[in-house]
C-alpha cells in the first residue's frame, strides 16, 4: 500500500510525521506523493483540508486519516498518543472506508471564457469586494429570491459544522447527500426580503446565482480565497465525487458534535 503524510509543520506535528514515516515504511508500506492510497494529515481540520485539496483530483481511490496536534476535529479525531496503534492499523489495513458529500462550484464567465469548476469539502462563500452583494438566486432554474447583504455561503453536510453554524444554519449529518445555503448578514426591511433561514437542498437541485450588481466576485472554496472578475452566474450542486475517510473505530458523527460544542471539562 502506498501512503503519503502532511504535517501542519509545527514542531510536534513535524516529529509525529517522522516517527509514522519510519514506522509504516518498517511494516513494507511505500511512500508515493503523486498517488497514495492513504493520505494521512497530521496538525488539525485546516491540514486535512489542505491534504484533500492537494488529492482532489484522486477522490474516487484515496483516503484521508487525520491526527490531531491541537484541539479535537470533525475530520482529525486520533490523538499524538495513538500514533503507534494508528500506523499500526494502517500497516494491518483494519479500516473500513466512509464517503461524505462534496461540494461543486461551477463559475460562468460573460465573454465566453471555459468555467471554472472546484470541489469543496467544506463550503463556498461569495462576497463582493467593495459593495453589498446583490444576487438572484434561482433553485432548479426558478427565481427564488433577490438577496442583499455581506454574502451567501453554501455548505456541505460535513461542513455544516463550520462557517455554517455560525452563520446560524442547521448542523446536518454527513450521510444525507445534500447542500445548505445561508444568508451572511441580509437586509431585510420593508423594501427588500430574504428567507431568512438556511435552506436544505437535496441532491437532485441546483441552485444558481445571477449578479444584479457587480461583475466581480471574492469566491472561497474552503481555505481557498479566489477574486474573479465578469461572473456570470455561479452554480452550486451535490457532487458526483465523493471524499474519502478511513475509518479505524466508531466514532458517530453527533458524538463528534457533541465533543465539539457541548462536552466540557469544567466542573458545574
Amino acid at each position: 500500500m502506498k501512503f503519503f503524510i502532511l504535517s501542519r509543520n509545527d514542531d510536534l506535528s513535524n516529529e509525529l510525521m517522522e516517527s509514522a514515516k519510519t514506522y509504516l515504511v518498517d511494516f513494507g508500506l511505500v511512500i508515493d506523493e503523486e498517488n497514495p492510497d492513504i493520505v494521512l494529515s497530521i496538525g488539525g481540520d485546516g491540514t486535512l483540508l489542505h491534504a484533500f485539496h492537494k488529492y482532489k483530483h484522486l477522490t474516487p481511490s484515496v483516503a484521508f486519516v487525520g491526527l490531531h496536534t491541537g484541539h479535537l476535529g470533525f475530520y482529525a479525531d486520533w490523538k499524538p498518543e495513538e500514533i503507534e496503534k494508528l500506523v499500526i492499523s494502517i500497516a494491518k489495513k483494519e479500516f473500513e472506508v466512509i464517503e461524505y458529500p462534496l461540494l461543486e462550484v461551477t463559475i460562468n464567465y460573460k465573454h465566453g471564457e471555459d468555467s471554472s469548476v472546484y470541489l469543496a469539502l467544506n463550503e463556498s462563500t461569495v462576497k463582493s469586494p467593495d459593495v453589498t452583494l446583490v444576487m438572484d438566486v434561482e433553485l432548479n432554474g426558478d427565481h427564488f429570491e433577490r438577496f442583499r447583504g455581506d454574502g451567501l455561503c453554501m455548505s456541505t453536510p460535513s461542513g455544516s459544522t463550520a462557517y455554517n453554524k455560525a452563520l446560524g444554519g442547521a448542523i446536518v449529518h454527513p450521510s444525507l447527500e445534500a447542500m445548505q445555503l445561508a444568508e451572511i448578514a441580509s437586509i431585510n426591511n420593508r423594501v427588500f426580503r430574504t428567507v431568512g433561514s438556511s435552506l436544505v437542498l437535496p441532491k437532485h437541485h441546483s441552485c444558481l446565482l445571477k449578479p444584479v450588481k457587480g461583475p466581480d466576485f471574492m469566491v472561497t472554496v474552503d481555505h481557498l480565497q479566489l477574486l474573479h472578475k465578469d461572473v456570470q452566474s455561479i452554480k452550486y450542486r451535490v457532487a458526483d465525487e465523493k471524499v474519502r475517510f478511513a475509518r479505524f473505530r466508531s466514532f458517530p458523527f453527533w458524538h463528534r458534535v457533541h465533543s465539539s460544542f457541548i462536552d466540557s471539562d469544567l466542573e458545574i
